[in-house]
């Protein structure tokens, strides 16, 4: 999700900490005031500072959560989820993308024109 956005989905991000709770993950992190904001990566050809959405460990691995939603920033999106693919796949840690009814054909989309069509959504 682009940063502007995270206020006008904030339903969506409350059921998403609910659903990582219930998985027990834990040291959940989001990125919104008044919790501890996950760790930001800059990308150093354009100096674009990227955080995801959430991260979180379960099992002794980092995650990292990007939610999937309708956007007129498609571009941005995709490379903030090329970025995060790229920094979990070096450290060895895991990056996924949850997304609901209604924008799952989006999503896919997406992750299709970027290459990353073998990531497994997270519905929830």
């Amino acid at each position: 999700m682009v940063k502007g956005e995270k206020k006008n989905n904030r339903e969506l991000i409350e059921k998403t900490i609910s659903y990582l709770e219930m998985k027990n993950f834990e040291d959940i992190k989001v990125d919104l005031p008044g919790y501890t904001s996950p760790k930001s990566f800059v990308k150093k050809r354009d100096g674009l500072n990227v955080v995801a959405d959430f991260s979180a460990k379960k099992d002794g691995r980092k995650y990292f959560f990007d939610i999937g939603v309708k956007s007129k920033k498609s571009n941005l999106l995709k490379t903030k989820w090329l970025l995060l693919d790229a920094v979990a796949q070096s450290k060895s840690h895991y990056f996924q993308i949850i997304t609901t009814r209604g924008h799952i054909h989006f999503t896919q989309k997406l992750l299709q024109e970027v290459n990353l069509s073998h990531k497994t959504l997270i519905k929830i």
